[in-house]
């Protein structure tokens, strides 16, 4: 991806929250850091050795520093990259700040969640901004999330951060 890590990192902290204990999520899921889902994407066992720790239930117990947040929330764009640049190469040759949005609607979303919005993608695929952005906006997940879905749709459309 063309954008800087820093951005992507402040931004999706901005969009999602930072917690450093365990909390349960709007679900009753067990989540940490930024949206790290413990129930379902947990913790490697790679990702505890680097943070320190020899259990979960460590994490559990007396929560995790913000660089350690950080760490995990870059794995999980990293994730998310992947799966967006598989499902749709188009994103390579887009704009960072274009970038940045769909990479923000599949952390929120899941890719496969976002993979639905097929209107959006074949906008994205025309270089239709405008239309991309419409589509965006024009979804029970704009309605769900309000502003953050807002300004996410204005820089599709305008390929500027804002």
């Amino acid at each position: 991806m063309k954008y800087d890590p820093d951005t992507i990192i402040n931004l999706l902290i901005e969009h999602e929250g930072l917690e450093l204990n365990v909390y349960p999520d709007s679900l009753g899921i067990d989540t940490i850091g930024v949206g790290r889902n413990l129930e379902d994407r947990g913790i490697t066992d790679d990702e505890l050795s680097y943070m320190g720790f020899n259990s979960i239930e460590a994490i559990h117990l007396h929560g995790i520093t913000e660089s350690n947040a950080r760490f995990l929330l870059n794995n999980d764009i990293r994730t998310v990259e992947l799966e967006l640049e598989c499902a749709h190469p188009v994103i390579q040759g887009i704009k960072a700040v274009r970038q940045m949005v769909l990479v923000d609607m599949g952390f929120n979303l899941g890719v496969p969640r976002l993979n639905m919005f097929k209107n959006m993608w074949e906008c994205v695929e025309n270089a239709d901004y405008g239309c991309a952005s419409a589509e965006m906006l024009d979804s029970k997940w704009a309605r769900q999330v309000g502003r953050r879905a807002e300004r996410l749709a204005r820089m599709m459309k305008t390929g500027v951060f804002h």
